[in-house]
């Protein structure tokens, strides 16, 4: 198959996974009704914490975790294959948790997960502070998966920043990106749409970038939201804006990703280099 839609599922969630269950199933059906043929949901689909305590206190286990069981119900309802941007995970044994995101297919098997890599540690102008370290392992590996349209290959949110994740993901073969992600609103007005746009233009791949948004109920937590999809030449196909939850869809031809490699095929031109060094000033001969 070289054509699909995508829908992408934009959550404003709350501490409570019940609550976050019920609307990502609720939409997860209407998207599917609106023609979507791979579903795919934001980082902290489950939930987004009050804070460190809160958590690590409300993760579960992959067996137990609720959120995962009703995104694998769903694709078995719906016949839609899934993406769920993350959940966090609790790994016995593993004194930090997992934030962790699982492509699920039409059968609601799970195909592949991802444990996200880079960990946002920051503190922002705004006074507001992230150090996600704490709470989440980081992940060891990078993840390509088959699906019916094509190769995905699997990132979250922070990961974005750091494209050379991308490039290796793309010489591996993948033509599909995900990065489903809870942006700042202070760096996604700065950054979101630019970066999203660099990393399918420099591998020729379709992105796709499910995202939080709002202000979140029990954490005072504020998100971009802008669920996007942008396609190989850098083409924002759907943009699900920065105010409500939702849903949009985008309608995807596979035969974009080799249009875009060949009118700039960058990714036959790497060459190998030394390391750089700093060059010290040559001294002048003596006069």
């Amino acid at each position: 198959m070289t054509a699909f839609k995508a829908g992408l599922i934009q959550t404003n969630v709350s501490n409570e996974i019940a609550e976050n269950v019920a609307f990502v199933r609720a939409q997860a059906k209407l998207a599917r009704d609106a023609g979507a043929d791979f579903v795919m949901t934001p980082e902290n689909t489950g939930l987004i914490g009050a804070n460190r305590t809160e958590t690590l206190a409300k993760a579960q286990t992959e067996d137990e975790h609720a959120m995962l069981a009703a995104c694998r119900a769903s694709a078995r309802e719906t016949g839609a294959w899934f993406l769920l941007g993350s959940i966090h995970v609790r790994v016995p044994g593993e004194e930090q948790i997992r934030n962790r995101s699982y492509l699920i297919d039409c059968d609601g098997g799970i195909v592949a997960s991802y444990d996200k890599i880079h960990m946002f540690d920051v503190q922002l102008a705004g006074g507001e502070s992230y150090r996600e370290s704490s709470t989440f392992k980081p992940g060891e590996r990078s993840v390509l998966a088959a699906t019916p349209w094509g190769v995905l290959g699997m990132t979250i949110c922070y990961d974005l920043r750091f494209p050379y994740l991308y490039r290796d993901l793309a010489h591996a073969g993948a033509t599909l990106l995900a990065i489903p992600s809870s942006f700042t609103v202070p760096t996604g007005k700065a950054h979101w749409h630019t970066l999203l746009r660099a990393r399918a233009i420099e591998t020729g791949c379709f992105v796709f970038a499910p995202a939080q948004v709002g202000t979140h109920k029990g954490s005072n937590r504020k998100t971009y939201g802008h669920s996007i999809a942008v396609a190989p030449w850098g083409e924002v196909l759907a943009d699900a804006g920065g105010e409500n939850a939702g849903f949009v869809i985008a309608d995807i031809d596979l035969a974009k990703v080799d249009e875009a490699r060949k009118m700039v095929p960058s990714l036959q031109h790497d060459r190998k280099y030394a390391p750089p060094v700093l060059m010290k000033p040559v001294a002048k001969a003596a006069e």
